[in-house]
């Protein structure tokens, strides 16, 4: 492999001659060898467009030529059009700040541009990373202000996943409104409720959780480009913060505004961490429905058998015919690895000392995972499994003449000690309630059935 030498501030090394990237991250690739994954390419883009807006807003203050202002718009272009993409190089998880990212963008761009300019790679006499395409700008307010484009970006891809998911519960809960059958409270028989009021119970708290995901976009859409190095806006100028931003909120088609303390933007991670928070939530109730859905298909002999499942594959490769609940599996695990991610991004969030917190490329690595896989997956559980779903509804009428809790329905008219003695003798002798009370002439078979029916 043929190399070329480049130079930064703790001097020159070899970088591979193809290469546009420079020192910053050569140095880089040899620490940061963590997860064998690439950042985020909504991240990526996130960085590229910030480098764009920042080389917009200071030509427009004159704080940069045009000859080099253009050369790096032109560069960034480019890179946002599919090119260079593969000297994004820098490992999901890196140092602390992000700032390998950072420059590995700024080195990126700066050679395209170099090139643009007629100039070869690494010739940063002409145009620096740093001095140019890093211009008013630290890692320090570049990496919060990509975090939060980048959740804004994947939140667009997963917010109409989760929504689909709860249209189908919705539809579900119409769908099966008049099958009657026996409610369960601690997995034991209690009185009966419709398969369409619990599945309409499960789309209120996709719904709600739906919500709380939804709600954290407005503060996303508050960053903190123009708080460079400590949130006070050293190097920057305040018409430069504002025409950044103004300028990063048209190409990235997101409502952006300025974080009204940018020194709270730097030390906070706070709208990060209640995007993450609200993730959870959403996974542990689509967890929960996606572990009823598990029991209510359980079967078809000796489980509870009160739904049917689409047959999506071949449930075994020993057991022929046999279908599983794989969809709502593969739901279970994926809202374990969100409550995970949450946990990471927690501690991450709390990580934080003084006038910044470092932790911020495990932060944003973990919210876009959760939100990549609900963006996924979320339309194939809704559409191959939610939107499959059969009712047993024979089996769940006879279940409720069968059971002896039904008694309760009893209870008013005869009392708790009557009532708690005809079940235990439906118990016993294995007649059913209706059965003993019209023995015992308790009530007729007319007014059970208006009570049970």
């Amino acid at each position: 492999m043929r190399y070329r030498t480049d130079t930064d501030s703790l001097g020159s090394i070899k970088v591979p001659h193809n290469a546009y990237y420079g020192a910053f991250t050569a140095r880089a690739l040899q620490q940061y060898t963590v997860t064998g994954r690439r950042s985020h390419p909504s991240l990526i883009r996130a960085f590229v467009m910030i480098k764009r807006a920042a080389a917009v807003a200071n030509m427009g203050t004159g704080a940069l030529d045009a000859r080099r202002g253009r050369a790096i718009t032109r560069a960034c272009d480019a890179i946002l059009g599919g090119k260079y993409v593969e000297d994004f190089v820098i490992d999901a998880i890196n140092s602390g700040a992000g700032t390998a990212l950072n420059m590995n963008t700024n080195e990126v761009i700066a050679n395209v541009a170099l090139e643009i300019m007629g100039r070869r790679r690494g010739q940063y006499d002409h145009l620096h990373p740093n001095d140019h395409v890093n211009m008013s700008q630290s890692s320090n307010d570049t990496f919060p202000t990509a975090m939060h484009v980048t959740a804004l970006d994947c939140l667009d891809r997963a917010l109409p996943a989760i929504k689909r998911i709860t249209v189908s519960l919705e539809k579900k809960s119409a769908k099966f409104a008049a099958h009657k059958k026996i409610g369960r409270t601690h997995l034991m028989d209690a009185i009966p409720v419709t398969l369409g009021g619990e599945f309409g119970a499960y789309a209120v708290a996709v719904r709600n959780a739906y919500d709380a995901v939804a709600a954290s976009r407005k503060n996303l859409e508050a960053v903190a480009l123009g708080g460079t190095a400590v949130g006070s806006g050293a190097n920057a100028t305040r018409a430069y913060k504002k025409a950044a931003i103004a300028e990063l909120g048209r190409i990235s088609k997101q409502r952006l505004r300025a974080e009204k303390d940018m020194q709270y933007g730097l030390q906070s991670r706070q709208a990060i961490l209640a995007l993450s928070s609200a993730l959870r939530g959403l996974a542990v109730e689509l967890g929960r429905v996606s572990n009823d859905i598990r029991l209510m298909a359980s079967g078809p002999v000796a489980g509870i058998s009160e739904v049917s499942i689409p047959a999506v594959h071949a449930g075994s490769s020993i057991m022929p015919g046999k279908v599983n609940p794989s969809l709502a599996e593969c739901m279970n695990m994926v809202c374990f690895a969100i409550i995970g991610n949450d946990a990471a991004v927690s501690g991450a969030a709390a990580a934080g000392q003084f006038e910044l917190n470092v932790m911020l490329p495990v932060m944003i690595d973990r919210v876009t995972d959760s939100l990549d896989m609900l963006a996924g997956f979320g339309p194939n559980f809704a559409a191959n499994l939610i939107d499959g779903l059969g009712s047993k509804k024979a089996e769940l009428q006879s279940r409720i003449e069968a059971s002896p809790v039904i008694v309760t329905l009893l209870a008013p008219k005869i009392g708790y000690q009557n009532a708690a003695a005809v079940f235990k003798e439906s118990l016993a002798t294995g007649q059913t309630v209706r059965e003993i009370a019209i023995r015992r002439k308790i009530a007729t078979s007319a007014e059970i059935d208006a009570l049970f029916g």
